[in-house]
């Protein structure tokens, strides 16, 4: 099945972001401030998983469930290398 045209726009305009200043203006302005910290969480959560952090040391550190640290967990080790990509490009 074709990607809808809307999910390629999404992905053009994130791919269009030139420096941490407009990612976070633009992060700002398309997300609730409640989605925003979700969204950063996730990345902190996959961040420590990657890290080797134990699910519970990663719950204590960012003071959320373990099923959210489980669900992070489970997309990183279902998921198709993006995370390690990103995660090597930042941190490596």
């Amino acid at each position: 099945m074709a990607e809808p045209a809307w999910r390629r726009e999404l992905n053009r305009l994130f791919a269009s972001v030139k420096d941490d200043q407009e990612a976070e203006a633009l992060l700002g302005e398309l997300l609730t401030p409640a989605e925003y910290a979700e969204f950063a969480r996730r990345w902190q959560i996959i961040k420590l998983l990657m890290q080797k952090k134990t699910q519970r040391v990663i719950q204590n550190e960012l003071s959320v469930s373990i099923a959210t640290v489980t669900r992070g967990s489970r997309a990183l080790q279902q998921g198709h290398g993006a995370f390690e990509k990103f995660y090597k490009r930042l941190y490596k």
